[in-house]
């Protein structure tokens, strides 16, 4: 299991880049959808050891913090010709069984992953009503093997803040996951933090 750590660099502030992607019914959500509201993007996928270990806390944090109006949308951008577990019919599988009630959007020309700088899975991004970054790390200390249980606590008090209009307090931690299997040639320069 490659550990791979978010680069963090989309800057607290920025504004996020856009997406236009289908979901797992392939209905296509945009960006655009959640204009006015705060939205959390997880870049994610279905095979990865990281994401298999928060998958509860993500189901978790959907279900608590969706109805406040904090959605959160999951995209996976990883090659499924290379991985064919992470495919579209996969995903449905897996959303299912994970109970994510939640967007799994899928970027195939992974160009979303890219203009994000995502680089592992799972990699978290946390959005103000404007859109801007307000969180960009992990969701919390846990991971694969290291016995803290997973409660979602960094993300839930950035969003926590978000929905009071107050900026994200404290140090943002990368997130740790397995790396995003990019398509030959499609690798972006320095994903590594």
């Amino acid at each position: 299991m490659a550990r791979t750590a978010s680069t963090q660099r989309l800057a607290v502030g920025a504004q996020a880049p856009d997406f236009a992607l289908p979901d797992t019914s392939g209905r296509t959500v945009r960006l655009a959808d959640f204009a006015g509201r705060p939205l959390v993007v997880v870049f994610m996928c279905n095979h990865c050891p990281f994401v298999k270990h928060v998958s509860a806390g993500l189901a978790a944090f959907a279900r608590d913090f969706a109805p406040r109006g904090l959605p959160l949308v999951g995209i996976n951008s990883n090659d499924v010709v290379a991985h064919p577990d992470d495919s579209p019919a996969a995903m449905r599988v897996e959303a299912a069984r994970a109970g994510w009630d939640f967007p799994y959007l899928f970027d195939e020309p992974q160009d979303v992953a890219r203009a994000w700088h995502a680089a592992c899975t799972p990699d978290v991004f946390l959005l103000d009503r404007a859109h801007r970054v307000a969180y960009r790390g992990q969701l919390d200390g846990s991971r694969p093997g290291n016995g803290i249980p997973v409660t979602g606590e960094d993300l839930r008090a950035a969003a926590e803040a978000v929905l009071a209009g107050r900026p994200v307090p404290g140090e943002q931690h990368p997130s740790i996951g397995c790396n995003i299997k990019w398509k030959p040639g499609r690798e972006p320069d320095a994903i590594h933090a």
